[in-house]
């Protein structure tokens, strides 16, 4: 018998692979967390029947959400990391030689664990010299925290649940108040494709609060329409105006300083989504 995952991904879309094996499934106290084997993907995490990463596509993801960012801060010291669970963003924030301190808050530590135990190439670095994992309400610690960080990046799942409030004006005001003097943000915001109204209201927010807003986009297989969007919000530098001489080198599958600036120029269709009304 052929057992297969659906993923229901709007109303009117599914995303299917067929399964090799379930590796784990619970009820943790925030979502239903499964880690499941695939024939095209490999594993698997999913929360609440949605693909969080897989272990074919995820570096795109992990790459693209941390160093267009920590390449645009020239001294990214002291980096946060709300959500993550996985431990992707983590592993890819303490390559950066710059990066003194990654500090990650997650709500749910069974998606630590569960990563810790069936997704290794994700969670290598969790025990690293440079990183610091909190359990906790990443919105509460952000609303604690006034010129601390250089760089914050919001991990997060889709905008359900626990993570509704990471996709709101005054979260990320209250990211503001967390960055020091020339920090900046990044946070990931959904499919232009299927969230049109979202990725539009996201960066009106963005641009009201940050000196300099940017939007840019990626291609990542496994998520609504593959095609994804990633806004930044940044108190001093631009991503698109920096020197790429000046950054630091380090091993990566996805980002290089050509995807960074190719990554700004968008679609017309996601130009017209940012145009204020």
């Amino acid at each position: 018998m052929e057992l297969w995952f659906t993923e229901k991904q709007t109303p009117y879309l599914e995303f299917s692979c067929k399964v090799a094996a379930t590796l784990h499934r619970e009820k943790t106290p925030y979502q239903d967390l499964a880690v499941i084997d695939t024939f095209a993907y490999g594993r698997m995490l999913v929360l609440d029947g949605i693909v969080q990463t897989t272990v074919k596509d995820e570096f795109i993801y992990h790459e693209m959400i941390t160093h267009v960012a920590l390449n645009t801060h020239p001294a990214p010291r002291e980096v946060l990391i709300i959500g993550g669970g996985d431990g992707g963003t983590l592993r890819e924030v303490v390559k950066h030689p710059r990066v003194e301190r990654a500090t990650m808050v997650e709500i749910d530590e069974r998606v630590i664990a569960a990563s810790r135990e069936y997704l290794p190439e994700l969670s290598v670095a969790f025990d690293h010299p440079k990183a610091n994992v909190v359990i906790d309400d990443g919105i509460k610690y952000v609303a604690g925290c006034r010129n601390q960080y250089d760089v914050i990046i919001i991990d997060s799942t889709d905008p359900v649940g626990p993570a509704q409030g990471l996709f709101r004006a005054d979260f990320y005001r209250n990211t503001f108040e967390a960055l020091k003097e020339d920090g900046l943000f990044v946070a990931q915001t959904e499919s232009p494709l299927f969230d049109g109204e979202l990725v539009r209201r996201i960066f009106s927010d963005v641009r009201s609060i940050f000196p300099v807003a940017r939007l840019y986009i990626t291609v990542i297989p496994t998520y609504p329409g593959g095609l994804w969007t990633f806004t930044m919000g940044s108190k001093r530098y631009d991503p698109c105006g920096i020197a790429f001489e000046d950054i630091p080198s380090y091993e990566t599958r996805f980002y290089t300083p050509a995807v960074h600036r190719a990554a700004f120029v968008l679609p017309r269709f996601v130009e017209e989504l940012l145009e204020a009304r």
